[in-house]
């Protein structure tokens, strides 16, 4: 069976480690997708046409959500992107202590999912 192809948005400057743990996730032999690493680590003049070509090449959108998502300015754009591009995506709950933030361009209606490796995989099939 294909691997679901994601897209990963996440706090470059705050959530690294979080990107890093969902990409070594993503290598589980049971793991029923895939990620490519698609980070745009630089702002650039061409950046947000950048992850639109990206996230359009993916199945799935995940947005790993942590304390300070609310004031990344790059989620709020690429799940705006993901939004336009009628991409499914769900938002991931990055940090145990409960503190995660959504991003500014998610709906009311978006929840934040608990990341267990059972529910990540429940997701990625569409359990929402």
């Amino acid at each position: 069976m294909a691997k679901v192809r994601c897209f990963i948005s996440f706090d470059y400057d705050n959530d690294l480690d979080l990107k890093n743990l969902l990409v070594g996730q993503s290598k589980n032999d049971d793991s029923p997708f895939e990620i490519s690493d698609w980070s745009i680590k630089e702002a650039s003049p061409t950046w947000q046409k950048e992850a639109r070509d990206r996230i359009k090449k993916s199945d799935q959108v995940i947005v790993i959500c942590g304390q300070h998502t609310d004031t990344a300015t790059g989620v709020a754009k690429e799940l705006s992107i993901a939004q336009e591009e009628g991409k499914s995506y769900f938002l991931l709950a990055g940090r145990a202590d409960g503190k995660n933030k959504k991003p500014t361009s998610a709906k009311s209606s978006d929840k934040l999912y608990k990341w267990t490796w059972d529910n990540l995989k429940k997701l990625i099939n569409g359990g929402r």
